[in-house]
Order: C-alpha cells, then sequence, then structure tokens
C-alpha cells in the first residue's frame, strides 16, 4: 500500500461534539496513512480502535521523546531535547515500569477512595462560591478549574496559593500558537519553582506525594531532585488541565442533552456509566499519543518502518462503528469501557482513577444542588479551546 500526506496535523475540531471532519474520512477510506507535521517532517496517524490499541501496547513503537527521530507535534519541539525532563510517560521498557511503579501505589483506587470525603469538601466549597457569586457565573473559574487544581496541588503538597502562576504557565504550554522559546521558558519557569519546593521538602519531607516520594527514593539510593521536579511537573499539569476540560465539556453535553441528565438525576448510580460515556465522548487529548517505530511492523495492513514518527489517534478510534454502535451519539447508558481516552497498554493514564473520581462527583453534587442550572450563551458562542492541544473551554458562563 502507498499513501500521500494530504492532511496536516494537528487537525481542529469544527464541531465541539464531534473529531476533525477528516478524522472520519482517514478512518474509513485509508486508516493508516501519512500526514505533515507542523515541523515540517511528516508520520503515520492509525485511526482505527484495534490499531490504536496495538500500536500503544506494542513495545516496537517507543514512547522515547529524545530519539531524534522521533515526531515533533509543535514547531521547535526537537531543539529542546535535555535527558533530565525525561518523565516515565516518555521512557521504555525497562526503565519505564520502574519509574511508573514508584509514583503507581498513589493513585490505587483505595488512596482515591480514600480521598473522597475531601474531594467531596471541595466540590461542595466551590459550589457554594459559584451559588454565592454573581449570576451569570464562570463553571470554568469556579469549579471545573478549581476542583481538580486543589487536589492535585494537595496531594503533591504544592500551595494551592500559586495556582495562578502555575496555571498561566501552563496555558502557555498546551496553546498551539505558542513559540517554542516561550514553550521553554514556561517549562522551565513551573519545574524550577517545584525543584524549589522539592528542596525545601529535603530538610523534613512531609506526608504528601513528593514527600513520600523524596523518602522512598533515598531509600532505594535512586533519588534525584531534577527527576522528582519533572515527575512533580507531569502531575501537575495532567492533573488539572485534563480533568477541568472534562468538567465543562461534560457539562455542556449534559445542559444540551437533558434526556441523558434526567438519568443520572434519578439514579446517580449511572453516573460513573456516565463518566466513561464522556471520555469517549470528548477524547480531548490527541497529541499525548505520538510514538516512534523501532522495528519494522505491519498495521491496519500498512508497512511502518523502523525510524518513522506514528500518531495513534484516540479520538479517532473512539469513534469508530467498528468497536462502538453509533458512534456519534452520546449514550450515557452505553457501559463501554474499552474506550481509549486514557490511552492504552503499559503508558495508560496513571491518575484515571483520579478523574473518574472527581467527575462522578462533581456531576452527582452539581446537578444536585443546582437542578435549574443552565448555559447563559449559545453554544455556538462559547470559547472553545480550539488552539490548544487539550481540548476544553475557556470560559462556560451558567446561570440558575
Amino acid at each position: 500500500m502507498t499513501t500521500v500526506e494530504k492532511h496536516e496535523f494537528p487537525m481542529t475540531r469544527t464541531c465541539p461534539f464531534a473529531p476533525p471532519p477528516a478524522y472520519e474520512e482517514i478512518r474509513e477510506e485509508q486508516p493508516v496513512s501519512r500526514v505533515r507535521l507542523p515541523d515540517g517532517g511528516s508520520a503515520w496517524v492509525v485511526s482505527r480502535h484495534e490499531d490504536v490499541r496495538t500500536v500503544l501496547n506494542d513495545r516496537r513503537f517507543s514512547a522515547d521523546r529524545q530519539h531524534p527521530d522521533f515526531p515533533q507535534l509543535v514547531k521547535g519541539g526537537a531543539a529542546f531535547r535535555r535527558d533530565d525532563e525525561r518523565t516515565m510517560l516518555t521512557m521504555d521498557a525497562p526503565e519505564h515500569g520502574p519509574a511508573r511503579k514508584a509514583v503507581l501505589g498513589e493513585f490505587t483506587v483505595r488512596r482515591m477512595e480514600a480521598l473522597r470525603p475531601r474531594i467531596q469538601e471541595i466540590v461542595d466549597g466551590q459550589i457554594d462560591a459559584l451559588l454565592a457569586g454573581p449570576k451569570p457565573g464562570d463553571l470554568v473559574e469556579t469549579l471545573s478549574l478549581p476542583v481538580p487544581s486543589l487536589v492535585i496541588c494537595e496531594m503533591l503538597g504544592v500551595p494551592y496559593a500559586d495556582h495562578d502562576f502555575f496555571q498561566t504557565h501552563t496555558a502557555k504550554l498546551i496553546k498551539r500558537s505558542t513559540t517554542p522559546e516561550e514553550r521553554r521558558a514556561a517549562f522551565q519557569t513551573v519545574r524550577g519553582y517545584l525543584s524549589d519546593l522539592i528542596a525545601e521538602k529535603e530538610q523534613n519531607p512531609p506526608d504528601d506525594l513528593l514527600g513520600r516520594q523524596v523518602v522512598k527514593l533515598r531509600e532505594e539510593g535512586t533519588y534525584r531532585r531534577p527527576a522528582l521536579a519533572s515527575l512533580g511537573f507531569l502531575l501537575l499539569v495532567a492533573g488539572h488541565e485534563t480533568t477541568a476540560n472534562m468538567i465543562s465539556l461534560s457539562t455542556v453535553a449534559f445542559l444540551t442533552n437533558p434526556d441523558q441528565l434526567a438519568l443520572i438525576k434519578a439514579d446517580p448510580g449511572r453516573t460513573l456509566d456516565a463518566v466513561e460515556e464522556m471520555l469517549r465522548y470528548f477524547t480531548i487529548v490527541d497529541a499525548a499519543t505520538a510514538r516512534l517505530c523501532v522495528e519494522d511492523i505491519e498495521v491496519g495492513g500498512q508497512l511502518i518502518r523502523a525510524g518513522e514518527g506514528v500518531l495513534a489517534l484516540g479520538y479517532s478510534a473512539n469513534r469508530d462503528p467498528r468497536a462502538f454502535d453509533d458512534p456519534d451519539a452520546l449514550d450515557i447508558e452505553r457501559g463501554a469501557r474499552h474506550h481509549v481516552a486514557f490511552g492504552f497498554g503499559p503508558h495508560q493514564c496513571l491518575g484515571q482513577n483520579l478523574a473518574r473520581m472527581e467527575l462522578q462527583i462533581v456531576f452527582d453534587t452539581l446537578f444536585r444542588r443546582v437542578p435549574s442550572l443552565s448555559l447563559a450563551a449559545p453554544v455556538d458562542d462559547l470559547p472553545f479551546k480550539d488552539d490548544a492541544n487539550i481540548y476544553g473551554l475557556y470560559r462556560l458562563p451558567v446561570t440558575w
């Protein structure tokens, strides 16, 4: 099979409730095909559910972004590779397993359940702030962003008082229009902040995630402050940006699909199924699943050679009719947990248990306490993040 670079990546969503139109075209006509990248290079895109899972679960596809041939999804990205910035996200076996295992215990179902009362307290406090504020209110400012930010800050032991600082710099990191120099500066600023914070914790490690890692890694003889700062950076950014955007987008979906909202209002036992469907339906992160082929392999009938970049399109996979009946419909009774919104394979999202619980608590509490909640602007007027690598909303005006 031969192929040409017909499309450029990343592709923009033209509807907040649907993937970029080209995704369906690619998936149905040439499911493994070439695209042009922002830095002028090219890569394969893999678009069908089965093939995406194959790529993400096969060691012949490397996550090592330090490799000179790794596909770059932002302009100038290759110029800023540094060994001390690596985290488990960019490691392969055998290095990846121990790095993930070192922090895996912080995100078990049991540990997450122990956090439930505190998360509930945080959600209630933010809804109190929403109801006490002006009408209309901005759900992003009062609920979507503060809830996961407060939770991850408390888990890591990062002062929430500094949230404006790191959220400002994080926004630069995920915006596609950010220059390479601005991206590097934002990264170094936040990472430097975390390195200084960890240095303070080293004196008398507290009982928070970063403090426990200092103790654990010292005992193992593997402690390095730069590596822990990089891990803290990964968890801090991933821990608030993704869940915040899912809260906002899912709220819009519920309010514009009252039949689906009625189901969880009548039976909160359905909320976890609703969370899974919202994750599948929006699939807000595509860019985190880039890989580099390190050994010739055939995927979907197409030979991919060693040294070629591959993008596993999770959003396309989650709308694949071969894996999901009527995939473009929002159906919280679908019960389809085989989506790839959290990735798949050894690099599947570490914080997925936390994200699910936060979303469940937010939806159950928000629609119970504010049953008359409604959008204060037409959907077409909402400021969706069409220019960001993590999809979402900049603001969400609501009233009640």
